[in-house]
């Protein structure tokens, strides 16, 4: 039931997602999606461990609630300028 619930908030934009930038490599991350911004807050600083430990410089962590096009964007794709997800709103930075 969680699941399904879960599916039917990110498919309409209204699920939760971890959202982490780093300038090393330029990239934007997507983790999710979660039910609330608690759930996503509780697991952004895994996210941020994982990335720093794979050298990953000037991280910025934020939980947003949208629906990413793209998990993982980067600039040497040439997609990060233009792969901007809808955002319905912007819930907490880190």
């Amino acid at each position: 039931m969680k699941d399904a619930l879960l599916s039917l908030l990110s498919a309409l934009g209204f699920a939760y997602w971890v959202k982490i930038s780093t300038d090393s490599p330029q990239c934007i991350y997507y983790f999710g999606p979660f039910g609330s911004s608690d759930e996503a807050g509780a697991h952004s600083d895994g996210y941020y461990e994982d990335l720093s430990n794979e050298g990953a410089q000037n991280i910025v962590v934020s939980v947003e609630r949208c629906k990413p096009k793209e998990l993982t964007i980067t600039e040497d794709w040439g997609e990060l300028e233009s792969s901007a997800p809808t955002a319905s709103s912007m819930v907490a930075a880190a």
